[in-house]
């Protein structure tokens, strides 16, 4: 199978194709014996500047809350390519490493955010073209019919070439219990880029640890080929908490008196309910929370607003949440005396 997207040119049999030769090409003999000379040594500090990976690395120490096993990894991982790097220029055995990856957890713990440094990380080392990231799931890689398949995976990797593709919810690819499902084709297709093209293309494999932990049983020639499986671990509520300071903090709010109590409080009971989703659930929290704010400056009906005002998350704005609902007393239904 050839996959025509901008990668390697290859010959009629799928070998590569090797740039035509000049019919007279003079050589001087003594200059064709000389050995090339290698560096004795290399200077790291030279590469972290030339590379600057380290703004990427610390980036993401300030960035994301937590996830020290994770980002211990990432360093790791860098680490790695650096030396690797450096290897190469004091003539070495410097073979490039597999780099596709795994990332498990549940929604909400940065494993997007991640991806994005990962990409920028490889980047600057030199092992991508570009610090980018094309993120997809099943829907953009399977079809519905009989040669659908092909075609959208094909393009999906034509995106993605030259960066890093990140497969979400990557197990709904493999669909056993369905004889007809197409997915067994893109992962096929998948497969044999993986392996021909791993000098071209990262791919990230994400979603549920126990569901990814199935998917690469059941598929263990994607087991073999990914090199690295990063759990991210869930947040407890301090660091739930943390998170939604860096947030508030970006976009210029405070929590007002009072205000950062009743939001633990939320979290405290957020996280026992269906479908919480750790930092994205933080963000979506205080977005309502914002929208509280505003409509309770605009009821006010103020002409002037100060600063603070402006900024200030009050303890209403959190306490009208709905998972605050069972507290509330229910309004009195009893008409007034005298009332119709």
């Amino acid at each position: 199978m050839s996959f025509e997207f901008g990668m390697r040119p290859r010959g009629p049999q799928g070998s590569v194709t090797a740039a035509a030769e000049p019919d007279e090409y003079d050589v001087d003999e003594e200059e064709a014996d000389q050995p090339v000379e290698v560096a004795d040594h290399a200077d790291l500090r030279e590469a972290l500047t030339t590379t600057n990976v380290m703004e990427v690395l610390d980036q993401l120490d300030r960035e994301l809350i937590a996830l020290v096993p994770v980002k211990t990894r990432i360093r790791e991982i860098a680490a790695l390519l650096l030396i690797d790097r450096l290897r190469a220029e004091v003539g070495l055995a410097s073979e490039r490493p597999s780099l596709h990856m795994s990332f498990t957890g549940n929604p909400g713990t940065g494993k997007t955010t991640v991806a994005l440094k990962m990409a920028a990380v490889l980047h600057r080392l030199g092992y991508i073209e570009e610090p980018r990231v094309v993120s997809c799931t099943r829907d953009d890689l399977v079809g519905q019919y009989v040669g659908h398949t092909a075609p959208k995976t094909k393009e999906v990797l034509r995106r993605a070439y030259g960066g890093v593709l990140f497969i979400d919810e990557a197990y709904y690819l493999y669909k056993p219990e369905n004889e007809r499902d197409y997915g067994g084709e893109a992962i096929e297709i998948l497969l044999q880029v993986m392996e021909a093209e791993r000098d071209k293309l990262v791919v990230i494999f994400a979603g549920y640890k126990d569901r990814m932990d199935d998917f690469f049983r059941s598929n263990p020639g994607l087991s073999s080929r990914v090199a690295h499986h990063i759990d991210f671990p869930d947040y407890d509520v301090d660091e739930l908490m943390a998170i939604a300071h860096l947030m508030l903090d970006h976009q210029n709010y405070v929590f007002g008196p009072g205000a950062e109590e009743s939001f633990r409080e939320y979290l405290e009971r957020r996280v026992k309910r269906p479908r919480f989703a750790h930092g994205r659930s933080v963000r979506n929290s205080i977005d309502r929370a914002r929208l509280r704010q505003a409509n309770r400056l605009f009821a006010e009906g103020h002409n002037e607003l100060s600063r603070e005002e402006l900024m200030t998350i009050t303890p209403d704005d959190i306490l009208q949440s709905s998972v605050f609902a069972e507290d509330r007393e229910p309004e009195d239904e009893t008409p007034a005396l005298g009332a119709h």
